[in-house]
């Protein structure tokens, strides 16, 4: 899964690394996202002449059917293998792709009594943006979003067995696009080899804690 991620540029770079309009009204960074949190994402917008827009969303897709918000800590991932047949997901899949940007992501592994926490980052600290699913919900219409999985692969394998669906800058029109295609297709061995596998220390745990120190490596670490 991915229950936890950074996601640390401007409104101002991500508009420009994405060729997006910027209608996020202020959406701070934040080195520790967590589910419900408000995040950005990279949608078409009709109202925009079809353009992309760098818009916020609530983190948990809420289906039309939710009758509240609780479910929504549930709902921040779609499995890509099911994505496109789920009751929940199947509908937002057809008709409203996004792109989720992030700097990285969190998953910890457990040795003996305690969780080793890791983050997952391109080694060249690059973008990345993970292909997500958005949905409205209730008489405001507010924005809620899903985060696609595919299985980890690699030494991504040996952290957790689910990894976020990355999507390489040379597919975000497709994945934004109305065409069909091999939408699903995982990432290359190449683009799988760009990313880092670095431990950190406990503090990211706790979702009151923010900021760049989360991603400093801890005094004593091993890889696994």
């Amino acid at each position: 899964m991915c229950g936890r991620y950074a996601t640390t540029r401007s409104e101002a770079d991500l508009s420009d690394l994405f060729d997006a309009v910027d209608v996020t009204e202020g959406l701070g960074p934040s080195w520790n996202v967590a589910p419900t949190d408000p995040v950005p994402l990279v949608r078409i917008s009709a109202s925009q002449a079809d353009a992309r827009v760098l818009d916020t969303a609530r983190w948990g897709l809420l289906p039309p059917w939710a009758k509240d918000t609780r479910g929504a800590a549930k709902m921040i991932n779609a499995r890509s293998e099911t994505v496109a047949t789920s009751p929940a997901f199947a509908p937002s899949f057809a008709r409203r792709r996004c792109l989720v940007p992030a700097d990285g992501w969190f998953e910890w592994v457990r040795t003996g009594k305690e969780r080793q926490a890791f983050y997952m980052t391109p080694a060249d600290g690059s973008v990345l943006a993970f292909g997500g699913i958005w949905a409205p919900w209730g008489p405001e219409k507010m924005r809620t979003v899903s985060v696609l999985t595919t299985a980890a692969r690699g030494d991504l394998a040996r952290v957790h067995d689910r990894m976020p669906f990355i999507l390489p800058p040379d597919r975000w029109a497709e994945w934004l696009g109305d065409e069909g295609g091999e939408l699903l297709r995982p990432i290359t061995e190449r683009e799988l080899a760009a990313i880092d596998v670095r431990p950190v220390g406990p503090a990211v745990g706790n979702v009151r804690n923010n900021g760049p120190q989360l991603l400093d490596p801890p005094p004593k670490a091993t890889l696994f």
